[in-house]
């Protein structure tokens, strides 16, 4: 029996002829109806729909009609619902930025993947780092820095050098962007509910924003972020082929 399916897609004419095809062959319910939602797209149209379908308690099962698909199955019309009847659930937990800003107002933002904070100006940005309330380090000269997800640890986390993470893992990784003073400072692995809190030295002269999964916060001043364990997201995978394995081959390539 076929599972009511939600179907959404990306902009992008490959996403779009499969939209029409899996639809006119499996039916296209409405979103307060679904069963399932199946993404068609890329990693950042994924990343789009979970936020899209926050707080449904929905799985979400991407088909990739993008470039990498790093959170995506292989594209195939045939046999859908017996790929969704077999597919394994990977749960993860976003994390959440509190960023303050230059002229005192404050604004909260969900992330999948990571949270960064970059400089916006010539000069490089000065950070003091503080965990669960203790101060780690005292200034920091970079680019920026980052809190990873397991989930997002394959992405800006890992092209910046830090770790990949194990899925289910209880860990953050705490990266540095092109680190200056501590030239050596890559970063470090916190406990998932741990409290990071980044402030911003010289803000005015050293301008830095905030960015959770590409929504920007600019002028910052400073920011917390924790693991956000009330909300989660159900991604699905083919046997063989969920976010653990995935994982741990990108470490041997």
């Amino acid at each position: 029996m076929t599972p009511a399916i939600h179907f959404t897609a990306s902009p992008a004419a490959p996403a779009q002829a499969a939209l029409a095809q899996l639809s006119a062959r499996y039916g296209h319910a409405a979103l307060d109806e679904a069963a399932v939602v199946v993404a068609l797209g890329g990693d950042g149209f994924m990343l789009q729909t979970l936020h899209a379908t926050e707080g449904r308690d929905l799985p979400v099962y991407g088909m990739n009609r993008g470039t990498v698909g790093f959170l995506m199955n292989s594209y195939a019309e045939a046999d859908l619902p017996a790929r969704l009847a077999a597919a394994e659930e990977t749960i993860i937990n976003p994390l959440r930025m509190h960023a303050t800003c230059a002229n005192g107002n404050t604004q909260e933002a969900l992330a999948i993947n990571e949270v960064s904070l970059l400089r916006e100006g010539p000069q490089a940005a000065k950070l003091r780092i503080h965990v669960d309330g203790r101060l780690r380090m005292e200034e920091l000269v970079c680019d920026g820095v980052l809190v990873s997800t397991p989930a997002g640890s394959t992405a800006y986390n890992y092209s910046a050098h830090g770790p990949i993470l194990p899925i289910n893992s209880e860990v953050l990784a705490l990266t540095a962007i092109a680190p200056f003073r501590p030239r050596r400072w890559r970063g470090a692995l916190l406990p998932k509910g741990a409290d990071v809190l980044v402030e911003v030295l010289n803000p005015e002269r050293r301008p830095v924003m905030a960015d959770a999964d590409s929504r920007s916060v600019r002028h910052v001043t400073s920011v917390r972020i924790r693991s956000s364990g009330s909300i989660r997201h159900r991604l699905l995978f083919d046997p063989g082929h969920g976010l653990e394995e995935r994982l741990l081959r990108e470490q041997f390539v």
